[in-house]
Parts: structure tokens; C-alpha cells; sequence
């Protein structure tokens, strides 16, 4: 027998769509104030520019090396490893050798933990203040139930803040609500904002876990001298083979 719920039908706009549109409205906001508070990056110098371009000349060598003739493919091989294993594409030559400066004492490297922070804020704060809202205003309502069935596994995710073992596991809470909310509106943000837009719950959580992709191929603390000499060691164990190498034969067996 399907259980049925006697609910005020003002609850979906006493509650409901209340959240929704908060939870829309907060992250416009978290997009425009995360504009607001990032700094401005730095141009790169050019001897900085240079070092990380060569890495990745080595990079890219090595991931498409079958689309090139083993002679083309011998010489830039060659070219790459010996500038790396001397230091040719070094930004600060004259640092070979030597421990790698503290990240702490980096301008640049304290800029970006700077940035991160900042980026922690306008996710965090927001998030605490909307939670706390839930808690005190909405706590322990069962606002909708979905039409499709779902098994007990759903049930803590679906129903948090109601502590009952005999409701249906398709009933919603409202504090689960803001949870499918804060992970589930990134369709919605980027019909409004875009594609890259600072709202999006998931991509600023990636963006913390790796800050400097895309932006500095040189984490802070890193050797960049060390880091050569293993792509050197990478394109020398390298083993060649010309995706076009009998490609007549091959082309002449298949007819």
C-alpha cells in the first residue's frame, strides 16, 4: 500500500521554493564576489614563460612521438634531452643544484594561497549562513516525494533532520533539499552565468584540489631543474614507432 502524507500545500512556498531561490540567488552572488576578490595574475617574465613552454615541447614530444618520422622524431629527442640535462631552459640558471626556495618567502606563491582563501570564504560563508537558516526556520519538514521509486540506501541522503524508520524513502526533507540543491543546480548556473562561472559547487572543490592548473606548470617547491631530468629520462626510454611505417603494405593488403 503506497503511503500518503497529509501536507499544507503552502509548504511549497513556504519552503520549497524559498530554498530554491536562495540557493539561485546565493550563488550569483558567490560568482560576482569570487570576480570581485580575485586579484588580477601576474605576467609571467619571459625566461618563466620559457622554462615551462620546454617542458611542455618535452610533454607534447613524447604523447604524439607516432605521428612523426623516427628521423624528425631522433632529432628533436635528442635536441630536448640534452638542453634538459643541461640546464639550457632554466629560468635561474645560476639556482642549479640548489634546494628549493620556501614557498613562503614566494611573493607569488603567497599571492595564490591568498587567492585560495579567498575563494574559501565566498564558498563557506555563504554555505554556513544558509545552513544555519534551514536549522532555525525549516528543520524537520517533509516538503515533496519524488515519482520514482528508490531504494533504502536514499534514505539518509533523502530524509535528513527527520528522524523516522517507517517513511517512505521518496519523502524529501527540507535540509535534504539544500543538499540536492548546493550539488544539483550547475545546469542551472551555467544557463545564467556560463560555462565559467564561480558558482559552480563542483568546479570551485576542483579548482581547490589542484589551484595552479592551467595557470603555472611549477608548483611552489618545486625543483624545475629535477622535473627536466625526469621528462629526459622519460623521452629516453621512449620507444618509437611510426604510425605510417608500412602503410603502403598495409594499404595494398586491405583492397
Amino acid at each position: 500500500m503506497e503511503q500518503t502524507i497529509h501536507r499544507d500545500p503552502a509548504l511549497f512556498y513556504w519552503i520549497l521554493f524559498p530554498i530554491t531561490v536562495v540557493m539561485i540567488l546565493t550563488g550569483v552572488l558567490r560568482h560576482y564576489a569570487t570576480i570581485l576578490l580575485a586579484s588580477t595574475p601576474k605576467k609571467l617574465e619571459l625566461p618563466a614563460i620559457r622554462e615551462q613552454r620546454s617542458l611542455l615541447r618535452g610533454i607534447n614530444l613524447r604523447n604524439n612521438a607516432h605521428s612523426i618520422p623516427p628521423s624528425a622524431f631522433a632529432a628533436r629527442k635528442n635536441y630536448m634531452i640534452s638542453a634538459y640535462k643541461e640546464g639550457a631552459f632554466l629560468k635561474d640558471p645560476e639556482n642549479r643544484g640548489k634546494a628549493a626556495a620556501n614557498p613562503m618567502t614566494d611573493p607569488a606563491a603567497m599571492e595564490g594561497m591568498m587567492g585560495m582563501m579567498k575563494g574559501n570564504m565566498a564558498m563557506m560563508v555563504p554555505q554556513t549562513l544558509i545552513m544555519g537558516w534551514i536549522n532555525a526556520f525549516f528543520a524537520g519538514y517533509v516538503i515533496m516525494k519524488l515519482p520514482f521509486p528508490l531504494t533504502l540506501r536514499f534514505k539518509s541522503m533523502l530524509q535528513s533532520g527527520v528522524a523516522t524508520r517507517d517513511l517512505d524513502v521518496r519523502w524529501v526533507s527540507s535540509l535534504s533539499w539544500y543538499f540536492l540543491n548546493l550539488f544539483g543546480l550547475q545546469s542551472v548556473f551555467i544557463f545564467i552565468l556560463g560555462n565559467d562561472n564561480a558558482a559552480n559547487q563542483m568546479a570551485q572543490q576542483m579548482s581547490q584540489m589542484n589551484p595552479g592548473a592551467g595557470v603555472n606548470m611549477f608548483q611552489p617547491g618545486q625543483d624545475p631543474d629535477k622535473i627536466f631530468q625526469s621528462e629526459a629520462e622519460n623521452l629516453e626510454v621512449l620507444e618509437h614507432e611510426y604510425i605510417l611505417k608500412g602503410v603502403e603494405e598495409r594499404l595494398l593488403s586491405s583492397v
